[in-house]
This record gives structure tokens, C-alpha cells and sequence, in this order.
């Protein structure tokens, strides 16, 4: 807890020095209980900007390459994270997730599986419903908007100068998905259902494969998705 602590502290110190930062809807954090915070994904920031902002601290779900890595995964478990290895259906981190929700934790993850590189949303593979069916926990929709304008270390010349991007952080309403197993086919209706509430808290130029064009459809992606 007092790493978790540390570090999210030097997070809100750097990022409000650095940029213009908002944050929205924290009173939709429930004070206790199990929570999925469902995110869309621009940049490296978003895991430590979304648990800086969160009244509660948050078990971030990460790929297992950077738990691989020095010093950085030296520093994911004490912080509270755990691995995943993306666009596979492991059954270990699932079970991880479940475990920490079952104790009431909060559990942060990012239905996309992996940052996208235009800043629009993707099609989202199924790990977050499939998480929140099996802990029967509610979802919070988490919109980050901003962070793809961040290039570090080239833009801190421009922040000393007052050249701050705006960052915000937007927290919607929990909401629990509908009742049912977590097979195929529920699980993939249930993602949708979640894309769409985080699009609904995203300017409609971030909506992507979730914006209007789609309404109607269920957009979801393939387990077996290639790693980009």
C-alpha cells in the first residue's frame, strides 16, 4: 500500500505540474466494494493516470512483457498489478482478476488489449465482461481523453513554457451487465455493451469501431487477434 501510495502521489505531482489535468465523475467510485474499471487505451500514462485519479486504489491487469522487464516489473507487483498474456484466453489472469474482485478489490482493465495508435476505439476482445460475469461485479466506463498528445521527453520543454495538454478523466456511472454464463457469445454482447458506455463518455471523434456508424451492430474481436 505505501508504494501504491508513493508512486501515485509522484504521479499527481508530475501530471499536474505538467499538464492541465481534470477529472471527472469520482463520485461514482463506490467507497467499497468490487469494481471493473473499463478503459479505453491511448498511451503508457493511462494505467498510472487513471489510478491517480481514482479515489481507491486499483489492481491494474498488465501484459506479462512488462512484468518481464527490469525494474519496471520489478516495480507492477508491489504496485499491485498483475500480468496477462493479451489476445489469449488466460485463464490465469482471469482467475486473478476474479480473486482480487471477490475481496472487494478494484480492478482496472482495458478491453482493447492493447494501446490504439490512432486514438480512436477498437474492437475489444472479451476479458473485461468475462472478469466482471464470473465476480458478478459492476463496471465503471472510464473515458481517458488527451494522453496521445503526450510525447515525453520531447514536449517538457514545451510544458516549462506553459504549453500544457489537457488531460481529463472521465468516470461514468457503474452499471452490471446482464444476467447470464460467461460463454461465447453473452460475453461478446456483454463487451459491446461495455465499449459502448465508454464511447458514450468519449468526444465523438475517439468513438471508432463504437461510433454511430455501428449503432445496432455488436462490435467485438477475435481471441485469436494478432499481436500488433
Amino acid at each position: 500500500m505505501f508504494f501504491y501510495r508513493f508512486l501515485t502521489g509522484l504521479t499527481r505531482l508530475a501530471v499536474s505540474l505538467m499538464a492541465r489535468w481534470e477529472v471527472e465523475g469520482v463520485v461514482n467510485v463506490p467507497r467499497t466494494g468490487p469494481v471493473v474499471l473499463a478503459c479505453n487505451h491511448l498511451h503508457l500514462l493511462d494505467p498510472s493516470l487513471v489510478a491517480a485519479s481514482s479515489p481507491r486504489q486499483v489492481h491494474p491487469m498488465a501484459k506479462r512483457e512488462l512484468f518481464e522487464t527490469p525494474l519496471v516489473g520489478w516495480a507492477l507487483w508491489p504496485y499491485g498489478a498483475f500480468p496477462v498474456r493479451r489476445f489469449s484466453a488466460d485463464m490465469g489472469a482471469l482467475r486473478a482478476a476474479r480473486s482480487l474482485l471477490r475481496r472487494g478489490e478494484v480492478v482496472m482493465m482495458f478491453p482493447e488489449g492493447t494501446r490504439s495508435k490512432d486514438a480512436v476505439l477498437h474492437p475489444a476482445l472479451p476479458g473485461a465482461a468475462m472478469v466482471a460475469l464470473l465476480a458478478d461485479s459492476p463496471i465503471i466506463p472510464v473515458a481517458v481523453i488527451g494522453t496521445e498528445r503526450v510525447r515525453l521527453p520531447r514536449d517538457m520543454a514545451g510544458w516549462m513554457f506553459g504549453r500544457r495538454p489537457r488531460l481529463r478523466v472521465v468516470f461514468g456511472e457503474p452499471f452490471q451487465l446482464p444476467r447470464g454464463t460467461a460463454e461465447a457469445r453473452h460475453a461478446e454482447v456483454c463487451t459491446d455493451l461495455i465499449m459502448r458506455q465508454i464511447a458514450a463518455l468519449l468526444p465523438e471523434e475517439y468513438r471508432g469501431a463504437y461510433g454511430s456508424e455501428s449503432e445496432g451492430k455488436v462490435v467485438f474481436a477475435r481471441q485469436e487477434r494478432k499481436q500488433d
